[in-house]
C-alpha cells in the first residue's frame, strides 16, 4: 500500500522523448512558417519598391519636363514684358509661347489617350520633330506599338518614323 508522499518509480523515458520530439517538430514547423512568411513579405515589399521606383520615374520625368516648359515660358514672358525688345522679337516670343502651350496640351492629351489603351504610366518627350514615348509595360506587341504611334502621330502631328517607343 502506498502512502501519500511515497516515491513511485515511473519509466517516463518514452513519454518524454515523444513529447520532446513533438515539441521539436512543432518548433521546426513554426520556424518554417515564419521563414515562408518573411520570404513572402520580402517579395511583396520588393515588388512594391520596384513599382514605386518605376512610378517615381514617370512622375519625376513629367515633373522635369513640365519644369523645363515653365522655364521656357517664363523666359519668353520676360521678353514680352521688356521695353527694350523690338516688336518683331515680341511677336516671335508670342509664337513660341503659343507653340509651347500647344505642345504641352498635345502631350497631355496623348498621355491620357495612351492610358486608355491600358498603359497606366507613360511619359512623352518632344525634341523638335522627334518624339520619344516611354510606357510602363513588360513587353510591347506590334498592335500596341501601332496604337501608341497612331495617338502620338495624330495629337503631336509627327510622322511615324519620328516616333520612338520604349517600355520600362
Amino acid at each position: 500500500m502506498q502512502l501519500y508522499g511515497d516515491a513511485t518509480l515511473v519509466n517516463s523515458g518514452e513519454l518524454l522523448e515523444e513529447k520532446d520530439k513533438q515539441n521539436i517538430l512543432n518548433t521546426i514547423e513554426n520556424a518554417q512558417e515564419t521563414t515562408n512568411t518573411i520570404q513572402n513579405t520580402t517579395s511583396e515589399v520588393s515588388s512594391v519598391q520596384t513599382n514605386v521606383s518605376t512610378d517615381d520615374y514617370y512622375a519625376s520625368s513629367k515633373l522635369e519636363r513640365d519644369k523645363m516648359y515653365s522655364q521656357m515660358l517664363e523666359t519668353y514672358q520676360k521678353i514680352l514684358e521688356s521695353t527694350t525688345i523690338s516688336q518683331e522679337q515680341k511677336a516671335i516670343s508670342e509664337q513660341e509661347i503659343s507653340k509651347i502651350n500647344q505642345t504641352k496640351n498635345a502631350i497631355m492629351i496623348a498621355e491620357n489617350l495612351i492610358s486608355t489603351k491600358g498603359f497606366n504610366n507613360s511619359v512623352i518627350f518632344v525634341n523638335d520633330n522627334s518624339v520619344n514615348v516611354v510606357v510602363k509595360a513588360e513587353n510591347l506587341g506590334t498592335e500596341q506599338i501601332a496604337q501608341i504611334q497612331n495617338i502620338v502621330s495624330r495629337e503631336l502631328k509627327v510622322e511615324l518614323e519620328n516616333i520612338h517607343i520604349s517600355h520600362k
